[in-house]
């Protein structure tokens, strides 16, 4: 596809606007806060009061705003309607013990941003305008934040292309925006989960690494048929022999197999979960051996046979880490056993929480406190 005419710079040379910027801010005239039941949070159902808006145009990102939150002004033949160039990514904002705010490796989810974008040429966002930028949202609605286990402020930065035109092409126009979410955990219960073997989600060399918003139009049919059949998520296999573990639909995937913290490595069909990258780092700190390396069906298939795999569960900034209690391969049924508070996966998810808000020292300098 065609880029010429276009002055993108992309993760290896991100644009950097001269500091500091001035974010406006339109305060809402009636907040809807008062609204919500915190008690009773339904995941990415409820929006907060403001978001982050800032065009692209003619090869140059314009004023970012903070405003009310609502509808936004969109041509029918705009081209992300048409040609799916969008990207996003799902970050967090935790309350801490002391009263502030932070947010969860900002600079990861940011870089992680500049691969999607640079995958569906779309032009680079300046980090400034990122991390200020939500920053400043997250300070405007720190209200939203829920005092409920498991809770926090979802955030979701998105870009679309706003070029009108029919044509297939890469968008001279953008929107970039970021809208937040209380929110509570995302799975409420352990998973059942199916080995896709049929469907694909991406393949090596596509798409697959970038959150776009294709790879899950892709995922629907299969995860509805697998819903059908009384699963609650698949676990996707690679797309040429069917032969390779590659994640599940909404988080990666870990095992214990042997009393080692197991996991498919990271390629072009599987994303760069951030939540995936903590628990790798903190494994070490836990007395848990880590291997990222290629895990095929029929392994995994013996190994829970053998009562080999002593925990599976899935990890993601929504889900964070979530139980699998059963795994269906090829319409075999394999129980995992029960956990505890000596399993690792509530170790390390207990360990995540205790940095998040402040009750850990955060020696690594995840959190950015707002």
């Amino acid at each position: 596809m065609p880029t010429e005419n276009h002055n993108f710079a992309f993760a290896n040379n991100p644009p950097i606007m001269t500091p500091p910027i001035d974010i406006p801010i339109e305060l809402t005239t009636s907040s809807r806060l008062p609204e919500i039941d915190f008690s009773n949070l339904e995941f990415g159902k409820h929006t907060a009061d403001h978001m982050l808006t800032v065009e692209y145009d003619n090869g140059v990102w314009q004023q970012p705003r903070i405003v009310p939150f609502g509808e936004i002004k969109l041509s029918p033949t705009s081209l992300v309607l048409h040609y799916a160039q969008t990207v996003f990514e799902g970050m967090k904002a935790f309350k801490m013990d002391d009263g502030k705010v932070s947010v969860f490796r900002m600079d990861k989810h940011y870089k992680r941003f500049l691969k999607s974008l640079e995958r569906m040429c779309m032009p680079a966002l300046p980090e400034d305008i990122f991390k200020e930028g939500i920053k400043a949202l997250v300070k405007t609605d720190k209200a939203w934040i829920p005092n409920i286990e498991g809770g926090a402020l979802y955030l979701r930065p998105f870009m679309i292309a706003t070029e009108q035109r029919l044509g297939v092409k890469v968008s001279d126009k953008y929107l970039f925006m970021v809208v937040t979410s209380p929110v509570g955990p995302y799975y409420p219960k352990p998973l059942n989960m199916k080995i896709e073997t049929e469907y694909v989600r991406a393949a090596e060399g596509g798409t697959g690494y970038a959150k776009c918003g294709g790879n899950y139009g892709a995922s629907f049919l299969p995860t509805q048929l697998a819903r059908q059949q009384g699963f609650d998520q698949v676990l996707w296999t690679d797309a040429k022999e069917h032969k390779y573990l590659d994640e599940a639909g909404t988080m990666n995937v870990m095992f214990v197999i042997d009393g080692v913290l197991t996991t498919p490595p990271l390629s072009t069909s599987i994303l760069d979960g951030v939540t995936r990258d903590s628990i790798l780092t903190l494994a070490p700190e836990l007395g848990m051996t880590a291997d990222e390396r290629r895990i095929t069906v029929e392994e995994l298939e013996s190994a829970l046979s053998e009562g080999r795999v002593t925990e599976a569960f899935g990890a993601g900034t929504a889900a964070v880490v979530t139980p699998i209690q059963s795994i269906s391969i090829r319409g075999n049924a394999y129980q995992l056993p029960e956990w505890n508070n000596d399993s690792f996966m509530v170790k390390v998810k207990n360990k995540l929480g205790d940095i998040r808000h402040g009750q850990e020292a955060d020696a690594k300098g995840w959190n950015t406190v707002v």
